[in-house]
């Protein structure tokens, strides 16, 4: 796995931004165009995204959250050029005030904590009205035709020490795609910056996922209502502990 192959590179006293490097020098065809260099290669008071806009190279720091930034990189790498490409629109149109904006909010939203979920329609539906005990209890069969696919950075981070409040911001993939390659493509081509404007994504606490945690596999997990927050139906997990 490119995780692996990058992490044996830094245990081995290499540069994250190095490390990353030596997998595409390899032959890969892994992020065609970008390379990864230290952070002291971003000039002062040149914005990160469109020093990556207009360079080609992501400024990178030895810690967990940059190597994760890496490694979804090499994974979809037109889904993140689309999206520094939106952030550097942006940037060029408005400047870098106090605030982002809505376009560029959501990007940094999905791009820090974000999640794309291929699934059947009922699991889309019952996420979308936060209908957790159908969602996780009632649909659970369902989930073996899901998958889940992780694409925000900050996110992956937080897994490394899972919490159960670690909620991902899902975007909902309406067609089927059976490689990553393909879900990068559609990512590319499908987010445009009126549309992610209005934010369209969805709470998931992530670690409800079937298979994705022990603890899940009793019912009563779900009865947090500080973590699943939303709407009930009368097939509601209330009570599964009494």
């Amino acid at each position: 796995m490119l995780g692996q192959q990058v992490a044996a590179l830094i245990q081995a006293g290499v540069s994250v931004a190095d490390a990353l490097n030596a997998l595409i020098d390899a032959g890969a065809a892994l992020a065609p165009g970008v390379r990864f260099v230290p952070q002291a290669a971003l000039p002062a008071g040149v914005a990160y995204e469109q020093f990556i806009h207009a360079e080609g190279r992501v400024p990178t720091r030895d810690n967990l959250h940059d190597f994760f930034n890496g490694l979804v990189w090499l994974h979809y790498p037109a889904a993140k050029r689309r999206f520094n490409r939106l952030q550097a629109q942006v940037i060029a149109a408005e400047g870098v005030g106090a605030r982002r904006g809505p376009v560029r909010d959501a990007l940094t939203l999905f791009d820090e904590n974000g999640a794309l979920l291929l699934a059947p329609p009922l699991l889309h539906q019952a996420l979308a009205a936060r209908q957790w005990g159908r969602l996780f209890v009632d649909l659970r069969p369902l989930w073996r035709q899901a998958r889940l696919l992780i694409l925000g950075h900050a996110l992956l981070e937080k897994l490394v020490t899972p919490r159960k409040p670690i909620t991902a911001h899902v975007y909902q993939a309406q067609k089927a795609m059976n490689c990553v390659a393909d879900v990068d493509g559609w990512l590319a081509s499908d987010l445009g910056a009126d549309y992610l404007a209005s934010k369209p994504f969805h709470p998931l606490p992530i670690l409800g996922v079937p298979q994705w945690w022990p603890e899940n596999e009793n019912f009563c997990f779900y009865d947090d209502s500080l973590v699943f927050r939303g709407a009930r139906t009368t097939s509601t997990i209330n009570n599964r502990c009494a």
